[in-house]
């Protein structure tokens, strides 16, 4: 059984910033590419950002400059630095994590936790 627990999520006002984290947890073997999503009301889930193992990130255009992915592979974590927020970021927000465990390699997903951005 895998976990990922999200925390950080809140109220801010624009132009402020937050952290979220996301803790992997269970019967874990590898962890390959971790990343996060967001989905606003009414629309799709989308890519925020995205780290693999090695260190590669990708991020969607709307955030490159003022959100940074890391991770700590020690500890199964993933973080989402969040600058200069804007009322747009409003979403909830997921943690996704590509996870090999005994039976095989598949996707996992966090409970989400909502940002709010007020103007």
């Amino acid at each position: 059984q895998v976990q990922l627990v999200e925390s950080g999520g809140g109220l801010v006002q624009a132009g402020g910033s937050l952290i979220l984290s996301c803790a992997a947890s269970g019967s874990i073997i590898s962890i390959n590419r971790m990343g996060w999503y967001r989905q606003a009301p009414g629309q799709q889930r989308e890519l925020v950002a995205s780290i693999t193992s090695g260190g590669t990130t990708t991020y969607a255009n709307s955030v490159k400059g003022r959100f940074t992915i890391s991770r700590d592979n020690a500890k199964n974590m993933v973080s989402l630095q969040m600058n200069s927020l804007k009322p747009e970021d409003t979403a909830v927000y997921y943690c996704n994590a590509d996870i090999t465990v005994l039976r095989g390699r598949y996707g996992y997903w966090g409970q989400g936790t909502q940002v709010t951005v007020s103007s």
